[in-house]
C-alpha cells in the first residue's frame, strides 16, 4: 500500500508565503514524478506543477516565478514553496505520485493521491 500525507497548508494574506509538503511511503520501488493539484469548489482538479526525479519541472503559467517544486528522491518527499500567493491561489492542494510499487506479489505502476491539504488565501 502506498500513501501520501501532506502537510503545510493553512490561511496566509495575500502577498504571504506558504510551504507544502507531501511524504510519500509504502512499498514504492521507484517514484518516477511527483506533483501538486489544486482544486476549488465546482471546478475540476487542475496542474499546478509537476517534477521528475531527474528534477525536470513544469509548472502552470499562474504560478511561474511564484512557486518552487523541488523532490526529495531519498526521502520520498516533494515540497512546494509558493510565495507572492494572490486570493486565486487558494484551493485544495493534492500532491500525487507516478510511483512503481510492490502490491499482491506483483509490480505496478500507478498514480496515488493525498487526501489534500487546504489553503486559504485572504485578508
Amino acid at each position: 500500500q502506498v500513501q501520501l500525507v501532506e502537510s503545510g497548508g493553512g490561511l496566509v494574506q495575500p502577498g504571504g508565503s506558504l510551504l507544502l509538503s507531501c511524504a510519500a511511503s509504502g512499498n514504492i520501488l521507484h517514484l518516477n514524478a511527483m506533483g501538486w493539484y489544486r482544486q476549488t469548489a465546482g471546478n475540476q482538479r487542475e496542474l499546478v506543477t509537476r517534477i521528475t526525479t531527474d528534477g525536470s519541472a513544469n509548472y502552470t503559467d499562474s504560478v511561474k516565478g511564484r512557486f518552487t517544486i523541488s523532490i526529495d528522491n531519498a526521502k520520498k518527499v516533494v515540497t512546494l514553496q509558493m510565495k507572492s500567493l494572490k486570493p486565486e491561489d487558494t484551493g485544495v492542494y493534492y500532491c500525487n505520485a507516478d510511483c512503481t510499487f510492490w502490491s499482491d506479489h506483483t509490480i505496478q505502476r500507478d498514480i496515488i493521491w493525498g487526501r489534500g491539504t487546504p489553503v486559504t488565501v485572504s485578508s
